[in-house]
This record gives C-alpha cells, sequence and structure tokens, in this order.
C-alpha cells in the first residue's frame, strides 16, 4: 500500500523529499563526506531515482543551495513591510533572517559553509543570493537615509559599503547563534541592532561619522 502510494507521488513532491534530505546530509556531514546512498536512504528512495531526477551529486548539490538560497532570501522580504520607519524594517529583516537560519541550520551551512568551500560553481550560487541580500539592504538604507535628511544626492556607493558590512556581519552572527544553545532570532536581531544602528541611525539623522583630519603619518592613506 505504501510503495503503491509512494509510486503515484508527484515528481514535484517526490524531489522536494529528495532536496530535503539532501540538504540535511550535505548540512550534516558535509559535501565530501555525504553519500548519494546516504541522501536516497533518507529520502526513501533508490539511488538510481535520485541520480535520474537529478544526474549527479554536483547538480544535487547545486539544486539545494538554489533553494535554500531562494527560501532565505523570499524569507527576508516577506519580512520587511514598507512605510515603516527605517530602524523598524530593518529590525524585520533581521528577525525574519535569523528566524529563518535558525529555523533551518543545514540548509545555512550548505549556503554559509559548504557551498563556499567546495569550488567556483557552488561558491558562484551562494555569492549570487548574497548580492541579492546586498542589494536589497542597500535600496532600505538608501531610500530611508535620503527621506531622512532630504538628500537626494546620498552617495549610493558608500551606503553599499554599509550594507556589505551589515550583512557579512549577519552571516557570522547566524553561524555562532546555531552553534551557541539558547540565542534565540530575537536576541539575534538586537545584538545586530545594538550593532549596526548606532552608526546608521546617525547616516539617518545626517550626522555619519567622519575620519580625523589630522592622523598620524605612518597612517595616512596614501595619494
Amino acid at each position: 500500500m505504501g510503495a503503491a502510494k509512494n509510486k503515484r507521488m508527484p515528481r514535484a513532491v517526490r524531489e522536494q523529499q529528495m532536496l530535503d534530505a539532501a540538504v540535511r546530509t550535505f548540512g550534516q556531514l558535509g559535501y565530501r563526506a555525504a553519500s548519494m546512498d546516504e541522501i536516497a536512504e533518507l529520502a526513501g528512495v533508490s539511488k538510481p531515482l535520485v541520480y535520474l531526477y537529478l544526474n549527479s551529486k554536483e547538480d544535487l548539490f547545486t539544486a539545494c543551495i538554489r533553494r535554500e538560497a531562494e527560501a532565505l532570501t523570499g524569507a527576508v522580504m516577506a519580512g520587511v513591510r514598507p512605510g515603516l520607519p527605517a530602524d523598524r524594517q530593518l529590525w524585520d529583516g533581521l528577525r525574519a533572517f535569523f528566524t529563518h537560519t535558525g529555523r533551518h541550520p543545514d540548509g545555512w551551512s550548505v549556503l554559509h559553509l559548504q557551498a563556499r568551500t567546495h569550488g567556483e560553481p557552488f561558491a558562484v550560487e551562494a555569492d549570487a543570493m548574497r548580492k541579492e541580500l546586498v542589494a536589497f539592504v542597500t535600496r532600505l538604507i538608501l531610500v530611508a537615509a535620503r527621506e531622512a535628511h532630504s538628500d537626494p544626492s546620498l552617495p549610493e556607493g558608500e551606503v553599499a559599503g554599509l550594507a556589505e558590512a551589515l550583512v557579512g556581519a549577519a552571516e557570522s552572527l547566524a553561524a555562532w547563534a546555531n552553534a551557541t544553545p539558547g540565542v534565540s532570532a530575537r536576541q539575534a536581531a538586537t545584538t545586530m541592532m545594538n550593532f549596526a544602528w548606532a552608526g546608521l541611525g546617525g547616516l539617518m539623522e545626517g550626522r555619519p561619522w567622519s575620519p580625523p583630519v589630522q592622523e598620524l603619518p605612518e597612517l595616512q592613506e596614501s595619494r
């Protein structure tokens, strides 16, 4: 009865089961150590069927990266509601980010660790997701900052650097939070706001930090 039911399962559903098993296996064992036999057994299908649907271990890993990346970016963007104050939008986005990475630690391991350490094709897939998040945060900060002090000429490059730094810090904090028992998404998001908002808040109010006019000679940048 169960076998007959499994045979009637739609292809899309069966593929998701395989991807679920693959993400769990890659996330916990790593790409190199994970075997197609283990993935097939966890998914409840034969190894030839995994190859039939997803061609190779490399293609399966790529499909896992793409699925987890889409899920994470979708969760963050859905968590931010336009029209709210800038600090509230950033807070909501961070909470959505840490909630998703906390609920899907294997998926985050695939994106943050495995994809970046096992060859350029995989790293490129993960980097595309990161660029999308950085662009999203850049737009959020840029619009809010320009509106805050009516400066339509605020350099996008300056804000993009802030967004890059913020996303990088959030990625590292997510890895730490997942490895540290008892750290909630709310706590991680609060830590990020305390880390980032002091600087971003000043920018919103037209009070950016500036380097000192005079520096020690050995620290001056070459011109």
